[in-house]
């Protein structure tokens, strides 16, 4: 899926490095240009991964700025192109290879190892020329007033296949993932940055020990929400930057679905709670036997507008972000069409992301105050009740 699409799983990025100061679009087109996608379906080759238009993935010449630039956003997709040939298949074949090398070498009672190696790769070649090579298709929005980056896919290797193309494409620029501790500085208010920094759990640690050592921000979270859903008020205000109005009021809630881990020495046992939810009862008991919630379905309404969520607490990436249908103009020409569409995806996107920000903001303010113990202990007594 797509971020043109209504769902999409998304991984947030901060674009770390100096961007030329003259001459920004003809360097960002040449740098994807100088990366493009090349076709192997013509060859014998397993993988080719580069990039392609937003909305065009057959087209990799980034010649006209018109088609990636889009006011303060440039877009572009990743493509990648494999080719699978299943493994009974290959196996199938180099038995029969062997037995016509034994067949004709009479001498021999088994294949020797180089011979066999040799045979091995003529026949996955042979096979790989048989096989049409699978599109996989990753869209990418890069905001160049915020510096932040949108990626259209949470799989740990697609991450790795968009660091390192991004990094080879644009020299002196890397890709750094906005984890929750990150994502958490940068909403909160000033006043509350040093009590934020003495609970960092890693704060002169890499990014993967970031995210490690500070997995209680997005398990406490979501533990507040649950606790907020079934024994406060769901009504919050907007408090970050977006396009929704300054203390524009929304709603926002779990439900549906929630997985929990064991911690410690129970950390390879997981629990799934799926359907509407009235008291969170499995969840509590989950909770009580010392699981944490590792992700959790969130709703946001606001108006008429609902956005739906799963949040992955580790690094804050998002899950099956369903967001308000973007209608389309049928009567419009295709390029303002694609173009209309873009840019009511990017609104109700950051709009979504935007009610994120600002229940995290809620959150906050109550983990950093003098009142949290009194509050943990209101959660602690309803787990037990």
């Amino acid at each position: 899926m797509g971020l043109l699409s209504n769902t999409v799983s998304i991984t947030q990025f901060d674009v770390v490095g100096d961007l030329p100061e003259q001459d920004l679009a003809a360097w960002i087109g040449k740098q994807l240009g100088e990366h493009p996608f090349l076709s192997i379906e013509n060859s014998a080759e397993e993988l080719s991964i580069g990039w392609v238009e937003l909305d065009d993935f057959q087209s990799s010449e980034f010649a006209a700025s018109s088609s990636w630039w889009r006011d303060d956003y440039v877009t572009f997709t990743m493509r990648r192109d494999q080719r699978r040939v299943p493994a009974a298949l290959v196996k199938g074949e180099l038995q029969r290879e062997q037995n016509r090398f034994l067949a004709e070498n009479p001498t021999y009672n088994r294949v020797p190892k180089d011979k066999n190696e040799e045979l091995k790769e003529l026949v996955r070649n042979r096979l790989l020329v048989r096989v049409l090579p699978t599109p996989t298709l990753y869209d990418v929005v890069w905001n160049l007033k915020s510096g932040r980056l949108t990626f259209a896919n949470i799989s740990a290797r697609a991450i790795d296949d968009l660091t390192e193309l991004f990094q080879k494409s644009f020299l002196g620029l890397r890709l750094v993932v906005v984890y929750p501790v990150e994502r958490a500085r940068k909403v909160v208010p000033q006043s509350l940055l040093p009590a934020l920094d003495d609970l960092d759990q890693a704060a002169q640690g890499s990014v993967l020990e970031q995210i490690e050592k500070n997995r209680w921000l997005g398990s406490e979270f979501m533990q507040w929400l649950m606790y907020r859903t079934t024994n406060a008020g769901s009504g919050y205000s907007v408090c970050c930057a977006g396009p929704a109005a300054d203390k524009e009021n929304f709603v926002a809630y779990l439900d549906n679905r929630l997985l929990l881990v064991g911690s410690g020495n129970e950390g390879g046992q997981k629990v799934t709670v799926v359907g509407p939810q009235d008291s969170f009862t499995e969840v509590c008991s989950a909770l009580g036997q010392g699981k944490e919630i590792a992700e959790a379905t969130i709703y946001f309404e606001k108006l008429e507008h609902q956005w739906r969520v799963t949040l992955k607490g580790e690094m804050f990436q998002f899950g099956s972000f369903k967001c308000p249908t973007v209608r389309i103009d049928k009567g419009a020409e295709v390029e303002d069409e694609q173009q209309s569409v873009f840019y009511e995806r990017m609104y109700v996107i950051e709009e979504g992301l935007q009610l994120f920000d600002s229940l995290l903001v809620a959150f906050l303010k109550q983990r950093l105050s003098d009142n949290w113990s009194a509050e943990c202990q209101r959660m602690i007594k309803w787990l037990e009740s």
